[in-house]
């Protein structure tokens, strides 16, 4: 029995066994779930909130979590899309032990003291204590001194010639799927997490999601169907909606 249960709550779409790394940032971001004081969460703090809050999405095992925070640090995006990744918060420096963002990585212990961390906090930190590259003489900072560089081969010598502009990056994209009425839950969970996520991610980035429905009704909509779907499509504020006869 629990076996089937577990089944129907997953093709429901109300018991996760996946979860992405983009996603659990878009719940941080949310609820939200980030420390009130500080640019961090522990990772055992998250486990327990999934773990006790209902507003949360019911996910498997604690290993869900924790694969999804590996999958998010070591996302290249991890700045717009994720977060960093630390072993603890030095309180008394004011500083993060074991910074790290956009590698891979494997979390096996959800009672480790491992914090993340907001991407724009981590950032500060990386840039403050990058190292300085070594300074010679001449200002070169390999050592040697400073000289203009070699033209490049075929160049006519007096600097004219110029590599031509990268392509513009894409600044719009458009898509349309169709969903199975039984599981629209389901499905629309994974448009949300695999492709809505990685575009609202994008700073600046607008997005619009738009829902449209269509029923073919051969018999005719029953009375109390038709009062149903009315009011709650304008419960729940429908552009437009409505019923038509033949």
């Amino acid at each position: 029995m629990a076996e089937r249960a577990a089944r129907r709550l997953k093709s429901d779409d109300l018991l996760a066994a996946s979860f992405a790394g983009t996603r659990l940032r878009m719940e941080l971001d949310r609820v939200p779930l980030w420390d009130r004081d500080h640019d961090h969460v522990a990772v055992r703090q998250v486990v327990e909130y999934f773990a006790s809050h209902l507003y949360l999405p019911r996910l498997q095992d604690p290993s869900v979590l924790l694969r999804a925070v590996a999958d998010g640090v070591g996302l290249l995006t991890w700045e717009a899309e994720s977060f960093g990744y630390a072993d603890d918060f030095d309180a008394e420096a004011g500083r993060y032990r074991g910074l790290r963002g956009g590698r891979t990585m494997v979390l096996a212990d959800a009672e480790a003291a491992g914090v993340l961390v907001k991407p724009a906090a981590a950032r500060r930190q990386m840039d403050a204590e990058k190292p300085a590259a070594p300074s010679g003489p001449g200002g070169d900072p390999a050592g040697g001194s400073a000289t203009p560089p070699p033209e490049p081969c075929g160049g006519s010598g007096d600097g004219s010639e110029t590599d031509p502009p990268p392509d513009p990056r894409p600044t719009r994209f458009h898509g349309c799927v169709t969903l199975d009425a039984t599981r629209a839950g389901r499905d629309a969970s994974q448009v949300a997490d695999e492709v809505i996520s990685h575009l609202a991610g994008l700073v600046g980035t607008n997005v619009r999601v738009t829902l449209e429905i269509e029923a073919e009704i051969p018999d005719g909509a029953p009375d109390h169907v038709v009062r149903t779907v009315t009011e709650n499509s304008r419960t729940l504020k429908f552009d437009s909606h409505g019923f038509e006869r033949e």
